[in-house]
């Protein structure tokens, strides 16, 4: 007896389909109707939202937002052990012909019935992001920090898809535009939009960013909001490789050095002398950041002080550059997510 088997890869690069079946179809993330399909399926395991989230159907959501290939495949009821093999190597989702959810062991995640989860039904999550998870967590128990063990963890290298250096010089010099902008607004020494302009002709404004650089008599909301982007862009910078390291998020970015450096280099030497860091390295502090905003976040919410000094607008910004670094849901800067 075979089975139709729907296969939901976050990975990139897929290992060989290894395991005897016949391929019905194949398709991934450049394929213009795979988004579509992704959001229908996500409207299917939440019953159009109407089911109630839980921990598990929210990371469920997470990996359909993740994945990069999907496969349907015919396989003999003989050979599914094979498939669920790999399938745990290509960090895979199986869908059923009962509708079912399930984990590459072939347990259930979500029913298509009723959206209930088997007890010992286990999310995939490639093993360096496991791993990274563990170490961020024994960073946080070192200083007294305590977030939920149910918070996933980021995406691995082979989930990975990284900004190319010339966007992020091009968004380190926007970054730079509005903030240096919104600081002489909010100092009362303006500096001219057209100044800005001319000394830094590369920036690659969004959309928002070029209608505030633009606006004679910007919200105080925007100016504030904008001063911020000293934060994003010490990330921007720190992933260049201009800067040393990021720091405790405890106090604010060192403004003067950040604009010294982009000036002193110059557009052309912030891409030719930059040394891009490395996906582990920026997987680590996307991690870190991810679990430390929480902890600030929820402090915030209960009325208390964020714990070991925690900045909740440094991590906010922080979390915005890395996602956007990361190609988290592949958003434009202007729909960067903050929040974790």
């Amino acid at each position: 007896m075979s089975h139709p088997v729907n296969l939901y890869c976050t990975l990139w690069e897929l290992p060989e389909l290894d395991f005897p079946h016949t391929l019905l179809s194949r398709r991934d993330s450049q394929d213009p109707d795979l988004y579509e399909h992704l959001q229908g399926f996500i409207g299917f395991v939440t019953h159009d939202g109407s089911r109630p989230m839980s921990t598990t159907l929210y990371h469920v959501i997470q990996h359909i937002q993740r994945v990069q290939n999907h496969l349907t495949l015919q396989v003999e009821e003989a050979n599914l052990d094979a498939m669920s093999n790999w399938a745990k190597r290509a960090n895979a989702l199986i869908v059923l012909p009962d509708a079912s959810v399930r984990d590459p062991a072939g347990l259930v995640l979500v029913s298509g019935q009723d959206g209930a989860c088997h007890p010992d039904a286990q999310m995939p999550y490639p093993p360096d992001a496991l791993q990274r998870k563990e170490s961020t967590m024994a960073i946080l128990e070192e200083r007294g920090i305590s977030v939920p063990a149910e918070l996933p963890p980021v995406v691995g290298v082979g989930e990975l898809a990284l900004r190319d250096p010339e966007e992020l010089v091009g968004r380190a010099l926007a970054l730079l535009s509005v903030a240096v902008y919104a600081e002489g607004l909010h100092s009362g020494r303006p500096v001219s939009s057209a100044e800005i302009r001319a000394r830094l002709p590369s920036a690659d404004l969004s959309p928002k960013e070029a209608s505030f650089l633009a606006a004679q008599e910007p919200t105080a909301q925007q100016i504030v909001d904008h001063a911020w982007r000293y934060e994003a862009l010490a990330v921007v910078m720190w992933v260049l490789g201009h800067l040393p390291d990021l720091g405790w998020p405890s106090q604010g970015a060192d403004v003067p050095t950040l604009a010294k450096t982009i000036f002193e280099l110059g557009e052309h030497g912030l891409l030719a002398r930059a040394s891009v860091r490395s996906e582990t390295e920026i997987l680590n502090a996307l991690d870190l950041n991810v679990r430390l905003h929480w902890a600030a976040r929820q402090a915030k919410r209960e009325g208390d002080t964020p714990p070991a000094d925690l900045h909740t607008s440094v991590l906010m910004e922080r979390q915005g550059a890395l996602n956007w670094i990361a190609c988290r849901n592949d958003a434009d800067w202007d729909q960067v997510d903050t929040q974790t």
